[in-house]
């Protein structure tokens, strides 16, 4: 998904806060017209857009007009409608203001211009996009992402909190302040958007010689959401700054590989900094994932290649892994004499300092690991969750949830067959 780390962020950030209250109910006769309306309009953005318009229209006074609104902006980010996102946006941020993922796309949509009142209300927006990540800062890491991952989407958090302040700044003329909030953005996370708007108001600023390397920096440091397109224009703006300073591009491929030598150090320091603090950070296959166990221990998973592992994916609140929990246990009684089986029970939940306790009063096993992540990379969406991964470390077999009756047979089986490949 081409969104999905600003979603991530989002999502868990305003999950994080209080949470929005329960939908208000409407009454039957328009919930009945809001739901022919919506289904008329079928899976078309700008159907649902206008179905939503005109049943706010007959009933301007709903008890969901919050919630409605809130849906409009959503789908006008979808449908890059800068002026509905404001539109909406501001009303939704003017009763709700924790909303990352609305608070930062309405202040974009505010900078598409450069004048003075949009700006304004953009670095308010900004502003309050910053004070919710930096808040975050002081909390754990959410369950299901591991530390490493989370402070990375902290830093591209602020990142993109800054930059929006950056360029509102310098709309205001204010280009000192612009460059020093442009260069803290790339200080929190380097990217060749927060590179770029340092050399936008250097150059205002008549400081080209700095913006020729910072745009040096926006063309080679490596950033996936930085397009060819974009490089184009980096590269062309680069060598026009250059060209008025030296009448020639003579040098500025020595300038280049300066800066690709220095972007690409930074950010393998910063890459191996997120190791050292999570070696998970920049785990994608299974292999790659450390589990941590509920003594401290660490279990490097690429340990256990040529073995058949099974995951056991459950909570301390989850009452139907309770309910398996004997029947798991009896199948590894049934393989106790296997050494090319591993069973590995991987506990998700939030608050890890339930899981001791918890053990002892039900008499658990002590061996516990934590899922540090790997329920991402697994997509576990429910628990309990058996998955087992075959010698070469591939997933071979899925059981979501269980069948009281057929529950060890069913897993036994899948095991055989793991061992089989």
């Amino acid at each position: 998904m081409k969104r999905l780390l600003p979603v991530l962020l989002w999502g868990t950030l305003c999950l994080a806060q209080a949470g929005p209250p329960a939908p208000a109910k409407a009454s039957e006769a328009e919930e009945r017209e809001l739901n022919t309306a919506l289904a008329e309009a079928g899976s078309s953005p700008i159907e649902f857009i206008r179905a939503l318009e005109k049943h706010l229209e007959k009933y301007p006074d709903s008890p969901r007009r919050l919630e409605l609104e809130r849906a409009l902006v959503r789908a006008a980010m979808e449908n890059k409608d800068d002026r509905r996102i404001i539109l909406y946006g501001e009303r939704v941020l003017a009763r709700d203001q924790d909303d990352l993922q609305i608070l930062e796309r309405v202040a974009r949509a505010l900078l598409a211009s450069d004048a003075r009142d949009t700006s304004e209300r953009a670095l308010q927006y900004a502003h309050r996009y910053e004070e919710l990540v930096r808040r975050m800062r002081s909390q754990p890491a959410p369950a299901r992402v591991g530390p490493g991952q989370w402070q990375e989407e902290l830093d591209r958090g602020l990142n993109r909190a800054l930059v929006l302040e950056a360029r509102a700044a310098g709309n205001l003329g204010r280009l000192d302040e612009a460059i020093a909030l442009a260069g803290k953005s790339y200080q929190a996370y380097p990217t060749a958007e927060a590179a770029r708007e340092i050399a936008r108001w250097e150059s205002r600023a008549g400081r080209d010689q700095d913006a020729v390397e910072h745009l040096a920096d926006a063309f080679t440091i490596p950033d996936a959401r930085a397009t060819d397109e974009m490089r184009a224009k980096d590269r062309a703006r680069m060598g026009e700054l250059y060209r008025k300073l030296k009448g020639s591009e003579a040098g500025l491929g020595d300038l280049v590989l300066q800066a690709y030598d220095r972007t690409s150090a930074l950010v393998a320091a910063r890459q191996q900094r997120l190791r050292s603090e999570d070696p998970n950070a920049q785990a994608s296959r299974v292999a790659d994932f450390t589990l941590s166990s509920l003594d401290g221990a660490k279990l490097p998973l690429a340990s256990l290649k040529g073995k058949t592992v099974v995951f056991d994916f459950w909570a301390t609140w989850c009452g139907p892994c309770r309910q398996q929990h004997p029947l798991y246990e009896e199948v590894k009684q049934r393989f106790r004499d296997s050494p090319d089986v591993v069973f590995l029970s991987v506990n998700t939940d939030e608050d890890r300092t339930l899981v001791g306790p918890f053990l002892k009063t039900q008499k658990w096993d002590q061996k516990v690991y934590f899922e540090d992540g790997l329920s991402r990379a697994l997509q576990i969406s429910s628990i309990p969750t058996t998955v087992i991964l075959d010698k070469h470390g591939a997933v071979v077999a899925r059981m979501n949830g269980f069948l009281p009756d057929r529950f060890v047979d069913m897993l036994s089986e899948r095991i055989h067959d793991a061992l089989k490949d």
